[in-house]
């Protein structure tokens, strides 16, 4: 789901290069993900560079792990017209809020999303700052890592990196 391509943008953080997610479907309640297919993580330490591009819907970038399918998995995300920055888990196809804050995210502008998941606990921060920090028990085995959109987000990402913990 979603118009994944790599194209140039001469502002990211490790030019040439992004990953961008250039679909401009505006249904609501649709989220395109791109996963890796490299391995599967449990304990992490993920991070990724995004840049909410356009979108009159949503303007958003996220990060998911312990992936099983597109209807589980964790996500991190922020979204730079509502600006805020939230912590879901996604069972079978419902994605339910379990942590979050209000912040600034900028449109056009380069932001990092990182997390740290080990057992049940998830760090999260945006641009360097720990903003969440939470217990969850839904997904406790290993799964794929990923970056995420919703909507008609279109949405660039450049230095997508993982270390098991």
């Amino acid at each position: 789901m979603g118009d994944w391509r790599i194209i140039a943008d001469d502002s990211a953080p490790s030019k040439p290069n992004v990953l961008a997610q250039l679909s401009a479907d505006a249904t609501d309640y649709r989220f395109p993900v791109a996963v890796s297919s490299e391995a599967a993580f449990k304990d992490l330490e993920l991070s990724v560079k995004f840049k909410a591009v356009a979108g009159r819907v949503d303007e958003a970038g996220g990060l998911v792990f312990r992936y099983k399918d597109a209807g589980n998995y964790y996500l991190v995300r922020a979204n730079a017209l509502e600006n805020n920055f939230r912590l879901y888990h996604v069972i079978n196809g419902s994605r339910v809020q379990f942590a979050g804050t209000n912040t600034q995210v900028t449109q056009n502008q380069w932001h990092e999303l990182k997390v740290i998941c080990i057992g049940n606990q998830i760090t999260c921060s945006y641009d360097g700052k720990q903003l969440v920090q939470a217990s969850d028990d839904t997904f406790k085995d290993g799964g794929k890592i990923g970056v995420w959109t919703k909507a008609d987000s279109v949405t660039y990402f450049d230095d997508l990196t993982v270390t098991a913990k």
